[in-house]
């Protein structure tokens, strides 16, 4: 089966720039805003049940979260992205994967965590990559997805001191909320804050909920 040219360019570019993204963001730089809406994910997942962190980078927010006492591994499609991770926080867990095709048992995490890593996708797939959120989260289980607020895909051909060749896509907040909702999550939040130091433009955060089965609600 032939790879698509997305996922191998994705992968080739941060393989490529990993080690100096390390040295560029060596720790969680976000905002008042952005780190609300971690602790709010983390409090409403609460301590010692399973989260995983999808596009997790060099593991800088899997360390943020982890240190918010969630039970956290991460999964990335750059080997070099895991390299690093596994290298800045041992005591963490860090899987190769791809975010389209996920190897956690159905219903198996009590929350999942997208920070800024389906911008990469073709917006074609959202629907059924939301589909597999859905599937491995557990009812009541939780969802965090980070993205950057517009709609337009931008070709970068340099990123972090590197020649690079890869998608990023701004995404309609309004949109994901309808498609998350089609994939039976429920949206309890939409945050849309404008730029600040390190962006580009606005940013956009929702949490949303796969609703628990009906024997389970009281």
């Amino acid at each position: 089966m032939i790879e698509p040219a997305w996922l191998t360019e994705t992968r080739a570019a941060y393989d490529t720039v990993a080690v100096d993204y390390a040295r560029l963001i060596p720790e969680v730089l976000e905002g008042p805003l952005d780190r609300g809406m971690l602790a709010a994910f983390a409090e409403l997942v609460g301590p010692g049940r399973p989260v995983l962190e999808v596009g997790c980078g060099t593991g800088r927010i899997t360390a943020h979260l982890h240190g918010l006492g969630l039970d956290i591994a991460g999964v990335d499609l750059s080997p070099g992205m895991i390299e690093v991770a596994r290298r800045s926080y041992p005591e963490l867990r860090f899987e190769i994967g791809s975010m389209t095709d996920l190897a956690a048992p159905d219903g198996a995490l009590a929350g999942l965590v997208a920070w800024y890593s389906i911008i990469h996708l073709p917006p074609a797939l959202l629907p059924g990559v939301f589909a597999g959120f859905h599937r491995v989260l557990a009812p009541g289980g939780h969802l965090l997805v980070a993205v950057k607020a517009g709609d337009q895909r931008i070709r970068l051909r340099e990123a972090y001191g590197h020649r690079v060749e890869y998608d990023v896509y701004w995404l309609p907040p309004e949109q994901l909320a309808v498609q998350l909702t089609a994939a039976g999550f429920t949206v309890h939040a939409t945050l849309v804050r404008q730029a600040e130091v390190l962006d580009r433009g606005p940013q956009a955060f929702l949490l949303a909920t796969r609703p628990a089965d009906a024997g389970e609600q009281r």
